[in-house]
């Protein structure tokens, strides 16, 4: 089962750069939720319950119900999130309404199992993370929370491709055209093993 966070935000009416400053002089952070072919609707929302989803694992692979003042609700994923560049505030962030019956692109974390089990790691060698996450085209509700890798077995100079991960039924990895690396386990520094 999917699950879904809820934000509340509020309706805003003006569009632009100085009405965006407005919305940051207020203490909330602008917004904009477009696609699904219906008309933008701008918003503004409480800069904590954004920063809060942010720092969770997944914040562009959920979903989110965006519940606007006044009752309607649009089901939507995280699509980008603009940042100050001193302080890391969020200072806008773009919603994409999702059709459940639409694929959507989405960045999924990958998660690493078995550590313990994977002799390469154990003789010294070291885990060499090429991809922290993975873009992958699902309907939104196949979408998984984390994609797990299992290092069980793997030896020094093994690598993890696309191809030896087991992604859930109707999740396909969004680069098609070749096997691309996700992690490989190099030889210690000195070269030498135990």
């Amino acid at each position: 089962m999917v699950q879904v966070v809820t934000f509340k935000v509020e309706k805003r009416e003006k569009a632009g750069k100085g009405a965006a400053r407005a919305v940051r002089r207020l203490g909330l952070v602008p917004g904009v939720i477009y696609g699904d072919k219906q008309e933008a609707v701008l918003v503004q929302m409480d800069p904590r319950q954004l920063i809060a989803a942010l720092h969770k694992p997944g914040f562009y692979s959920h979903q989110y119900d965006l519940v606007v003042e006044g009752g309607e609700t649009h089901r939507v994923m995280a699509q980008d999130v603009q940042f100050h560049v001193v302080t890391d505030a969020p200072l806008h962030v773009d919603f994409l309404r999702v059709n459940k019956d639409h694929a959507v692109h989405a960045e999924v974390q990958v998660e690493f199992i078995n550590q313990n089990e994977c002799p390469g790691l154990k003789k010294g060698g070291t885990l060499n993370v090429v991809r922290h996450s993975v873009e992958v085209i699902a309907r939104p509700d196949d979408l998984p929370e984390q994609i797990v890798v299992d290092l069980a077995g793997l030896e020094i100079n093994a690598s993890v491709h696309i191809s030896n991960v087991k992604l859930p039924e109707g999740v396909r990895p969004a680069i098609a055209d070749r096997d691309f690396t996700i992690a490989t386990i190099s030889a210690p520094a000195g070269g030498k093993t135990e």
